[in-house]
């Protein structure tokens, strides 16, 4: 019975903190546009039949919390490499550290998401983590995530993706 408990108060705590953000935060528009493939990662022929033009439109929430980190809730669509809806709804956490006494700030982190490709499962959601960067200012920001390879196969994962996050 204990165990249960201490499930439901993780659940619980979890689904609180997810409310303080839709409550608190902040709305954000995100945009993408462009996924980098490693030049070394894939061969000439499958660079020249991948999409770099990974065009996409989110919604989400981003609240500053009171240590001064940015914590968002999201929902993304953009082309993938293949030229598919890739659809991706998570969490993200960026610890930000600003520049000098100018407005300008950077962050690192780490989202967990689900994602859900026609290549992967079938488009069944998975659940992918990826490491976060970013430059900009509180309101608008470059952002980037990195899909590492993992494996030694040639044409398999090395990918930045690069996109933006405007909040209203």
């Amino acid at each position: 019975m204990a165990q249960q408990s201490d499930e439901f108060s993780w659940w619980q705590a979890a689904k609180n903190h997810a409310s303080e953000i839709i409550d608190k935060g902040d709305d954000a528009i995100y945009v993408s546009g462009w996924a980098h493939h490693g030049r070394s990662t894939y061969t000439r022929e499958k660079l020249n039949e991948l999409n770099e033009h990974a065009w996409g439109l989110g919604y989400g929430k981003t609240m500053r919390n009171e240590n001064g980190n940015d914590e968002s809730l999201y929902g993304f669509v953009l082309k993938d490499s293949h030229r598919h809806p890739q659809i991706m709804a998570g969490y993200a956490y960026e610890w930000v550290f600003p520049i000098g006494h100018t407005p300008l700030e950077l962050g690192i982190g780490g989202t967990a998401m689900l994602m859900s490709r026609q290549d992967y499962f079938g488009g069944v959601p998975f659940p992918v983590p990826l490491p976060l960067a970013s430059i900009g200012t509180k309101k608008a920001k470059i952002m980037f995530s990195y899909v590492p390879r993992l494996s030694s196969n040639k044409n398999s994962g090395d990918v930045l993706l690069v996109f933006g996050r405007i909040e209203m």
